[in-house]
């Protein structure tokens, strides 16, 4: 082996220990706090400016939340280090998988094709003056 061979490891070693400590020093991939239903409320104000949310459950575990919105239900999860919203009808929500304490939404979306919320019971009942759905 020459030596510009060493030359050329060690400067990729370098390298790459390098990239890692910016890694660390920057905390890409920190972790979030528990969405709360104050948060999961501004952040869906914030993506579907103009709906009104008539109620909103959080999920037990705080890595997503599920609205509804008139028909629609729209849902906010927990992907990485932030979250995806988007909306489906809220019959399809309230007949979605609900298993174990978690509530599988099909979003049939290529982003994010599935939404798995953790929910102390679903579908929720309906209260006295509650719409039909």
């Amino acid at each position: 082996m020459s030596q510009a061979f060493f030359v050329q490891f060690a400067a990729s070693l370098a390298a790459v220990a390098a990239l890692v400590a910016l890694a660390a020093w920057a905390k890409i991939a920190k972790p979030m706090p528990p969405l709360t239903d104050a948060r999961a409320r501004a952040l869906l104000e914030q993506e579907f400016p103009g709906r009104t949310l008539d109620r909103i459950w959080t999920a037990v575990d705080g890595r997503g939340a599920l609205a509804r919105s008139g028909a629609a239900a729209l849902v906010l999860c927990e992907v990485g280090d932030g979250y995806v919203a988007r909306h489906i009808p809220w019959a399809q929500a309230v007949s979605s998988s609900f298993r174990d304490g978690v509530l599988r939404l099909d979003l049939s979306d290529v982003a994010a094709p599935a939404a798995r919320l953790a929910l102390m019971n679903w579908p929720p009942s309906p209260g006295p003056d509650a719409r039909a759905a």
